[in-house]
């Protein structure tokens, strides 16, 4: 793999609206319609514009939920200035050696956690030590951090034997993420029995919704004195959990049985909360067991909340597709009552409680009388976080779903590099879906994954058993002893399973390397047999910033690349095609891109390994090569080629 070691910066000054039409021509939203979630993130930027920390003022968990809205936004459309404003609104608060300012461990304070995926986001991207270094400080609290007699963590220290529904989004999800990252593989059981044990205890089994919180003890004044529960069910308390869920499953290995319970309970929460979805409005209540109270009110940040959980759900396979209508109503009653302009032409966010809780000084007995008495405040960082994260879920993302019940592979036999070691931790590196950092194809697989897809990753030789388990099977850069010291070529049987496979409707990706770089001797055994040869000719060598050099321009009716008009690649190894495969995207007559029929199935092929993270996830190369849009299309056209319809 060749890998470029001048770096382009775009700073968060960068203009939003510069890239909203690159992200609106791929998520399906109408061009030329106001893109409200982008203007609300350049709102955040234009208000803060050193970073996030400036609002406020101290480790706060709030800040978090709005770097998880920029980091959603920055995944859907490829701009950096979101991933760039992250960056900077955590590093004002971690220096060199991971220490974070203002933390304190020994306050068990579950809010304190949240901010811990930011931190691992940061350390997955730049591989940086100090962010690992900071979320193990995290981590370490976790550790010690005080439980409920059958496990559950304590809210906070002042807070003894309670959990908040509000908790197990502030530390579930980071737990996860930390255990895939670090292989703490009995963790996940942990965080199971955490979600379920909440689920016992909080449900309200005449509705199925969860009451906000519950003491173990009982000891406390507003703790049912026989369940220990809070006496009413609040709107974001549901919005925080549903969240925790999805995002949690986010990191849960495949076979492991938490997966399939978290799922269920998801799948409940989700069945309760639309049945309380007011039905002119799409909206949800405050305190949503008391809907026909006079001074009740709809509130914003639970709304987007639910929404997120609900866009999220579906599009990851975790709900039915039917709860897309749902998101769908919700998400324009948020726009309708809560989103508009300032007077200063920047967008706003209305009808956010500023905060609701149980017990402390003064005390908080959880009546409806003291939910209405919080005050309801514009741009509070919970509902922009949480309006950011609904946003690019519903006009960012696309809005259709191709990817529904199939499954897209990437192969680790071929292309099976030495795991990498980074501040002594082992991982597969060079295009793998984890992979977060210039060499991986997270951002590729994220796109996958917004079309409704499954990711799987085959680390054994292709076999007709094992492909049909895949719809699009991608293999990328085969290894030649450069470098595998042990090199699984491309063999006779391999071609004939593959070809089998594609034959039956399968749709195979090849995307290989110039010459230097990959194994383009054995690799041809396969692509020759659907007329495509990767040769020996190169083009696009490119010199440091000289971008111009690797610039692809794509003319207009392309049947795979519709809206975009120029892509990056570099050092290319030019396609010769033959019957069945005709070229896609030439250059200058040489063949940069070309696909194939062959039986039922469909090949693209392409020179270059183009959709790895350094070209696709816009941190690096300029705005005008289109890569990120062009692996929407890719994506897309792929998955509409599988037998499954």
């Amino acid at each position: 793999m060749k890998i470029s070691h001048v770096l382009f910066v775009i700073s968060s000054a960068v203009s939003i609206n510069a890239f909203a039409q690159q992200g609106t021509a791929v998520s399906g939203i109408v061009p030329g319609k106001e893109n409200w979630s982008q203007g609300m993130a350049a709102s955040v930027m234009s208000w803060w514009n050193d970073s996030a920390a400036k609002k406020p003022g101290k480790w706060s968990y709030d800040m978090g939920v709005v770097l998880k809205g920029m980091e959603s936004l920055w995944k859907a459309t490829g701009n950096p200035a979101y991933f760039n404003y992250i960056q900077k609104s955590i590093d004002a608060w971690v220096d060199e050696d991971g220490n974070i300012r203002g933390y304190e461990p020994h306050e068990y304070n579950i809010d304190h956690v949240n901010n811990g995926k930011q931190l691992l986001l940061l350390y997955r991207v730049t591989e940086k030590a100090k962010y690992k270094r900071a979320a193990e400080h995290l981590r370490a609290q976790l550790q010690t951090h005080p439980r409920t007699n059958e496990g559950s963590f304590w809210h906070k220290k002042v807070y003894p034997w309670q959990v908040w529904l509000d908790g197990l989004y502030m530390g579930q999800p980071f737990y996860a993420e930390y255990a895939m990252l670090f292989g703490e593989d009995t963790v996940f059981n942990d965080i199971t029995r955490q979600f379920a044990a909440i689920e016992r205890h909080a449900r309200d089994p005449k509705t199925g919704l969860l009451y906000h919180g519950w003491d173990e003890s009982k000891e406390q004044k507003w703790a049912n004195k026989e369940t220990g529960l809070s006496p009413h069910i609040w709107a974001r308390a549901l919005g925080w959990y549903g969240m925790a869920m999805v995002d949690a499953l986010d990191y849960f290995p495949a076979s492991h049985p938490g997966r399939d319970t978290i799922i269920g309970i998801l799948n409940r929460f989700t069945k309760a909360i639309t049945k309380v979805q007011d039905a002119k409005t799409g909206l949800w209540y405050d305190v949503i067991d008391m809907p026909n109270e006079p001074k009740n009110y709809f509130e914003a940040s639970a709304s987007a909340m639910l929404v997120y959980t609900m866009a999220k759900g579906v599009r990851k396979g975790y709900l039915p597709a039917t709860y897309w209508t749902n998101a769908q109503k919700g998400y324009a009653g948020i726009l309708k009552r809560f989103v508009d302009k300032n007077a200063d032409g920047q967008v706003q966010l209305k009808g956010t409680v500023k905060v609701s809780g149980l017990g402390g000084k003064p005390y908080r007995d959880g009546s409806f009388a003291y939910y209405m008495s919080e005050p309801v405040i514009v741009n509070d960082w919970k509902g922009v976080g949480a309006y950011l994260l609904a946003g690019a879920e519903m006009e960012n993302y696309p809005s259709v779903f191709p990817g529904k019940g199939k499954t897209v592979t990437v192969d680790y036999y071929f292309n099976h590099e030495d795991k990498k070691e980074l501040n002594g931790f082992k991982y597969p590196t060079h295009y793998t879906w984890n992979e977060m950092s210039y060499n991986g194809f997270s951002y590729l697989g994220d796109i996958f994954s917004s079309y409704g897809a499954k990711l799987s990753t085959l680390e054994e030789a292709p076999t007709a058993a094992n492909l049909a388990k895949s719809d699009v099977y991608i293999v990328v850069d085969p290894d030649g002893l450069k470098d595998n010291r042990n090199p699984n070529y491309v063999q006779e049987a391999h071609v004939k399973a593959i070809a089998g496979w594609v034959k039956k409707g399968g749709v195979l990706v090849l995307m290989a390397n110039d010459s230097l770089n990959c194994d383009l001797l054995h690799f041809n055994k396969l692509a020759n047999t659907f007329g495509i040869n990767f040769s020996n000719r190169g083009r696009n060598f490119v010199k440091g910033n000289q971008y111009e050099t690797g610039a692809v321009p794509i003319p207009a009716g392309n049947e795979v690349f519709k809206q975009t008009k120029k892509a990056y690649l570099k050092e290319i190894s030019i396609i010769e095609a033959k019957a069945p495969a005709k070229p896609l995207v030439k250059v200058e007559n040489d063949i940069i891109m070309a696909v194939a029929k062959y039986g039922k199935g469909t090949v693209f092929a392409v020179g270059d390994p183009w959709l790895y993270n350094e070209y696709t996830d816009g941190r690096k190369i300029p705005a005008e090569y289109e890569n990120a849009k062009a692996a929407y299309e890719l994506a897309k056209w792929l998955l509409l080629q599988t037998s499954k319809k």
